[in-house]
C-alpha cells in the first residue's frame, strides 16, 4: 500500500509533552467500526464500564533502561569527536546494536568513551546502525548504562525540551520489571494501583508478556511503499503458563484485550494460524499493514500515533483505514494529546 495513504497533517498543540496527573484521567476514545457511534469520548478512569468479567488484559511488563548515551570517539590519528548513540537490542552479555549519530564519520574499530564505560564499534550497518562491543558486560554492564545513560525521550518530546528527573518516573509503567526497552509501551503509562483494584473488582483478568522496544519504533518509513520497509527487530518472551491462560480465556469466550501495539505484535508473533497462542522466545520484526488477519487480540488499548508510522499503519489494520482517519480527525477536533505522554484510545477489531 502506498505510506502517503497514513498520511495526516497534527498541529503542534496536540503533541503532549507531560502526561496528565493522575494517570488514569487521560481523556480515551472508543473506537467502534461499522457501528452508528462509532467514535465516543470516555477518561482512561472509565476502562471498567468499558469491559467486562473475564475479559483479559495483556500487558507488556519490559522496563526501560537509560539507553541514551553521550561520548566522545577515539581513533589512532585522529582527534575526540563527540558522539551519541541510543541503544536499542542486546545481542550478548557485552554487545548492544545502537543507533549513532553522527553515522557517517563512525568506522569499525573506533573506540568510544561514555563517561567511564568504553566500548568498541564492531561493525556498522545501514542507516547509522552499529554494533557496540563493551569493555564491561552482564550486570556490571548493566550497572554502568544506568550511571552514565539518560533515558531515551521520543525525537518529539526530546525536540522541545530536555529530559529530567520526572521523566524516570513517568516514562515508565508502575509494573514494569523486565530491563531492556528503550522507549516504554506507552498504552500503559495510564494504569495505576487504584485503577488496578477497580479492574480486578470487576473480574478483569491480567497477564504479562514482555517485548523489549526499540529505538525503531522511532524510525519513520522513509520507503513509498510498506512492502518497501523493512522492520527493526524486538526481542519478546511469552511464558508457557500466560499462553495456555490466554487460550483458556478465548476458550470461555473472554476477550483479549491487548495494551498497547507491543503486546499485540508479540502476541501475534507467538499465535498459530488457528489463534492458538504458543510459549515464545526471539526476535519479531512483525510488520501489521491493512489486510493483515488478527488471530488473538480482540480489543487493543493504545496512544496516538505518528503520521505515515508502522504504528498508525498497525491500528488502520486492526480497525480499518478509513475508521482511523475520522477517529484521528475526531481526536485532533476535540483536543485529544497525541504521542507518549498523550491520551489513549480503545479500539475494537474491524470484522467487516
Amino acid at each position: 500500500m502506498r505510506v502517503d495513504l497514513f498520511d495526516f497533517d497534527l498541529p503542534e498543540e496536540n503533541i503532549a509533552l507531560r502526561p496528565v496527573t493522575p494517570r488514569e484521567a487521560a481523556k480515551l476514545l472508543v473506537v467502534r467500526p461499522g457501528t452508528e457511534t462509532p467514535y465516543e469520548d470516555f477518561t482512561v478512569g472509565d476502562l471498567p464500564s468499558l469491559l467486562r468479567a473475564g475479559d483479559a488484559l495483556v500487558f507488556n511488563d519490559t522496563r526501560v533502561i537509560p539507553a541514551q548515551l553521550e561520548g566522545i570517539r577515539h581513533r589512532e590519528g585522529a582527534g575526540g569527536q563527540a558522539v551519541s548513540a541510543t541503544l536499542h537490542m542486546r545481542i550478548a552479555g557485552d554487545r548492544w546494536k545502537a543507533f549513532a549519530k553522527p553515522g557517517k564519520r563512525i568506522k569499525p574499530g573506533d573506540r568510544i568513551a561514555f563517561g567511564t564505560l568504553w566500548a568498541t564499534v564492531e561493525n556498522k550497518g545501514e542507516g547509522g546502525e552499529v554494533t557496540l562491543h563493551f569493555d564491561a558486560s552482564g550486570p556490571e554492564l548493566d550497572r554502568a548504562i544506568a550511571i552514565v545513560g539518560h533515558i531515551p525521550l521520543p525525537p518529539y518530546i526530546a525536540s522541545k525540551r530536555a529530559e529530567d528527573e520526572a521523566d524516570r518516573k513517568d516514562y515508565q509503567t508502575i509494573y514494569a520489571r523486565e530491563e531492556g526497552a528503550v522507549a516504554a509501551p506507552t498504552a500503559g503509562l495510564h494504569f495505576t494501583d487504584a485503577l488496578f483494584e477497580k479492574l480486578d473488582a470487576l473480574g478483569v483478568i491480567r497477564h504479562f508478556v514482555t517485548l523489549h522496544v526499540g529505538a525503531g519504533t522511532f524510525l519513520p518509513v522513509k520507503a513509498d511503499d510498506t512492502t518497501e520497509h523493512v522492520m527493526h527487530e524486538e526481542i519478546g518472551y511469552v511464558s508457557e503458563e500466560t499462553a495456555a491462560s490466554l487460550n483458556a480465556v478465548k476458550a470461555r469466550g473472554g476477550r483479549i484485550v491487548s495494551v498497547g501495539t507491543t503486546s499485540l505484535r508479540l502476541l501475534e508473533s507467538a499465535a498459530d494460524e488457528d489463534g492458538t497462542i504458543k510459549p515464545w522466545s526471539g526476535a519479531t520484526g512483525i510488520f501489521i499493514t491493512p489486510g493483515y488477519r488478527f488471530r488473538t487480540t480482540d480489543i487493543l488499548m493504545t496512544n496516538f500515533h505518528l503520521p505515515k508510522s508502522t504504528l498508525f499503519m498497525l491500528v488502520s489494520a486492526f480497525s480499518g483505514l478509513e475508521t482511523m482517519r475520522g477517529a484521528y480527525a475526531h481526536a485532533i477536533s476535540s483536543g485529544y494529546r497525541f504521542y507518549s505522554y498523550g491520551d489513549s484510545s480503545l479500539l475494537f477489531r474491524d470484522h467487516a
